[in-house]
């Protein structure tokens, strides 16, 4: 079996360094892998990134990462990424890593994906400019995950992973306000994961959430927030 450890929504700051340290630091004895799915700082601010680069440092697993919306809050999201890959992240953003651990080849291909809303209830690429570049945004972000995703195709992985922050399915939104669910995810994502093919999608957002759901395609969703998860990560099983 492969492992695959996952948590989104840290949200560290300064007065949280060292945290989550001790927990990752067991990471070797039950996962191969280490997800980090976005909102990983408060603010977006340099100083929570090294925060988190300082707990994700010298693991003994790789580590891949998406950023948040929080993390794009100070307009620093190049230079947040540029602190994550200092200490040894693979930081993606519609595009695709291959990690090897314990003969384990594990393809993930991410994107912070964005909202837009479900099927029957979601927003639409017509009328006012701004509404229009909002889908437009969303869906550049779906298409380069399903890219990410076929790319992985061709690298002779044991096993895909999506990896995003917004959800693609509403299955793991039911808790949260059902006024909010086009700010928390967008089915384009789960279009794109159906139709790339993944053995596994994880994404955060959505602190009110529920753990378990799965695309129309019957790929696995999992909601990782740590308030959802309720644990410093969660490790799921895949067969090779």
């Amino acid at each position: 079996m492969i492992r695959i450890a996952a948590v989104g929504d840290i949200h560290m700051g300064p007065e949280s360094q060292g945290v989550l340290r001790p927990s990752f630091e067991t990471l070797h004895e039950s996962a191969d892998v280490l997800l980090l799915a976005g909102d990983l700082t408060r603010h977006g601010t340099l100083e929570e990134a090294q925060v988190v680069a300082r707990e994700i440092k010298d693991l003994a697993v790789p580590v891949v990462a998406v950023l948040g919306n929080h993390d794009h809050h100070a307009d620093c999201a190049d230079e947040v990424t540029a602190v994550l890959q200092d200490a040894g992240a693979r930081v993606l953003e519609g595009r695709a890593a291959v990690v090897d651990n314990n003969g384990a080849r594990i393809g993930v291909a991410g994107t912070k994906g964005f909202g837009g809303g479900f099927v029957g209830r979601c927003a639409g690429e017509f009328g006012e400019p701004i509404m229009k570049e909002f889908v437009r945004y969303s869906r550049h972000r779906a298409d380069t995950l399903r890219a990410a995703l076929e790319e992985l195709r061709d690298q002779d992985c044991d096993v895909r992973v999506a990896l995003t922050h917004f959800s693609p399915v509403p299955d793991t939104l039911a808790g949260e306000p059902p006024e909010i669910y086009p700010f928390l995810g967008s089915y384009l994502l789960a279009e794109a994961i159906d139709s790339a093919g993944a053995d596994l999608a994880v994404h955060g957002h959505a602190h009110l959430g529920t753990e378990h759901g799965m695309t129309s395609g019957g790929v696995k969703v999992r909601n990782v927030a740590q308030p959802v998860i309720g644990r410093a990560f969660h490790v799921y099983h895949l067969a090779r």
